[in-house]
């Protein structure tokens, strides 16, 4: 417990920028193939993000985090099945210019050591008080647990999402505030009420999906407040075309997203599947990552030579298209031609065709891997055809990831 304290304590002066995630935790439930699910798309000053493996603690894990800093993890899953993320939360501690930032921390410390709901509120119980966060923590489990957990300083808030009469249409999405907050304070409502369409659509045709929450919620380009969807104008591919580009859930500062795909309740949580776009969604493809694979995880999100993952990279250079304009107000406004236009040249369409094929292969190795049982030589077999498959796509398309 001392040594808990002081990491906690020291994460305190760590200063960290205002983040702006759009995440959602999926009841089993409404899902095509009842697994639940558990979204975070992130918004982060820290634009450079890698995959790590965790062996260190009583479970293993896969956790997104800021390049060279595997102190705090971001988004992950571990060998129990037991998966977590969050969205900083500005509407539920009244002083939040102390005992902050320790969101990182804790998500790292509950991968390390739970496995189940019930382990993860032992945890929140036990930490000293005032706990050095303000967040919505998204967790589910192998057992079909999906669960958010409204924290503040003095403790957290349970909200059940298989609840029918918390979450009747079986999801819940949080932006940057709390329902249990203060009513009106806080962020995100614009970027959660386009998330809410999206959702609301997808669940009225069955499509609550890992597709549809890296394709279609990931790189949305409706604006939840004036309903442009960028998306339908006729862009011209020979020339910039500047639109004004805030509150959408796809931003300037989005750095990642993450998608876990959980198992189940009387499944091996071996097949837990951790689905990741490790840079700038528009210009970065996703890819699927399990615990069971070990430490040597696709080449393209782990960290290079420079620290940075190769996929990460690639997107900031694509994403440097899309805002070219650096000085003032500039990265405020979208090349939107850079991103998708009339000719199908722009990153999010070129890209397309790369992350059907990865995800038509994994769709098939994982209805195989279920039958048979999950090899760690088969995921290994499998991260060589993805790094290869991801490396020659961005090399045909003039952008290089070695």
């Amino acid at each position: 417990m001392k040594k808990m304290v002081l990491i906690f304590s020291l994460c305190l002066v760590v200063y960290a920028p205002v983040t702006a995630c759009t995440t959602a935790v999926i009841s089993g439930k409404v899902t095509p193939d009842g697994r639940p699910l558990l979204f975070k798309h992130r918004d982060s000053g820290t634009l450079e993000n890698v995959m790590i493996y965790d062996d260190s603690g009583r479970y293993a894990f896969i956790g997104l985090i800021n390049a060279g800093d595997s102190s705090q993890v971001w988004a992950g899953s571990n060998s129990a099945g037991f998966a977590i993320m969050n969205s900083a939360s500005y509407n539920l501690n009244a002083d939040t210019s102390s005992f902050r930032d320790g969101e990182g921390v804790l998500m790292r410390r509950a991968l390390m050591t739970c496995a189940t709901l019930a382990d993860f509120e032992q945890l929140l119980q036990e930490m000293p008080r005032p706990l050095p966060v303000e967040a919505n923590f998204g967790v589910i489990d192998a057992r079909g647990g999906a669960t958010y957990y409204e924290t503040s300083n003095a403790g957290f808030v349970k909200i059940n999402v298989n609840d029918p009469a918390v979450a009747p249409e079986g999801y819940i999405i949080r932006t940057n505030y709390s329902a249990t907050g203060t009513p009106g304070d806080g962020q995100g409502y614009i970027r959660y009420a386009a998330a809410e369409t999206l959702f609301y659509r997808a669940a009225a045709m069955g499509d609550l999906t890992p597709r549809f929450l890296l394709q279609q919620v990931s790189r949305c380009l409706r604006h939840g407040l004036t309903e442009t969807d960028l998306s339908c104008l006729d862009v011209p591919a020979d020339r910039p075309f500047f639109v004004p580009f805030q509150d959408y859930i796809v931003r300037y500062s989005s750095s990642a997203t993450v998608a876990v795909q959980g198992v189940l309740a009387n499944e091996n949580p071996v097949y837990t599947t951790i689905w990741t776009i490790p840079g700038w969604q528009p210009a970065c493809a996703a890819v699927p990552l399990w615990v069971a694979g070990g430490e040597d995880i696709p080449t393209v999100v782990a960290a290079g030579d420079s620290g940075a993952a190769p996929l990460c990279s690639a997107a900031l250079k694509f994403k440097g298209r899309a805002f070219p304009v650096t000085r003032g107000h500039g990265t405020s406004y979208l090349n939107l031609s850079a991103v998708i236009n009339e000719e199908g040249t722009g990153m999010m369409q070129v890209l397309r065709p790369l992350e059907d094929e990865v995800m038509a292969e994994t769709k098939e190795r994982l209805e195989k891997w279920r039958e048979e049982g999950m090899k760690k030589k088969w995921i290994e077999d499998y991260y060589h055809w993805l790094d290869s498959t991801v490396f020659e796509a961005y090399a045909r398309l003039g952008r290089p990831l070695r």
